[in-house]
């Protein structure tokens, strides 16, 4: 099964698939590719944008290689804002769209505390696009922050 987890930057993404992922299914997260990517010490978040880049490919590669696998073993997928062809590609997987999103204000106060400011601008598009549907509750609360 495919798991694409969505929501805003903080949201609790990381978290949600922590509770619900085994040792043995896949997880591609760009946060933890990046970290696994770069020197000792590099960040956990707010990466560079070269150690992004090279990042990104490698999350590309992973997300091929994991769709062809699908029947042996669960893949949970964060992909903060898919686009619509993103979206497309997911659903002929049959892939469980998750959004966590524990709401505006906590969002902005976690990243207050702890990411880069421009997250604060990747939040803010997340919550407009998302304008005019129906909030989906999260299905458990996020760790403490």
């Amino acid at each position: 099964m495919l798991y694409v987890i969505t929501g805003p930057p903080a949201a609790g993404k990381s978290s949600w698939i922590e509770s619900h992922a085994k040792p043995q299914d896949i997880v591609i997260d760009l946060d933890r590719i990046t970290v696994a990517l770069t020197g000792p010490g590099a960040p956990h978040w707010n990466h560079a944008p070269l150690q992004q880049r090279v990042a990104q490919r490698a999350r590309y590669a992973a997300i091929d290689e994991a769709l062809q696998h699908l029947h042996q073993l669960d893949v949970y997928l964060i992909h903060t804002m898919p686009s619509p062809k993103a979206l497309a590609k997911y659903k002929r997987h049959k892939a469980r769209i998750v959004v966590v999103d524990p709401g505006e204000a906590i969002v902005m106060q976690r990243i207050q505390a702890m990411r880069s400011p421009a997250m604060e601008r990747v939040a803010t598009r997340w919550y407009r696009a998302r304008q005019g549907r129906p909030r989906e509750a999260m299905p458990q609360a996020s760790r403490s922050w």
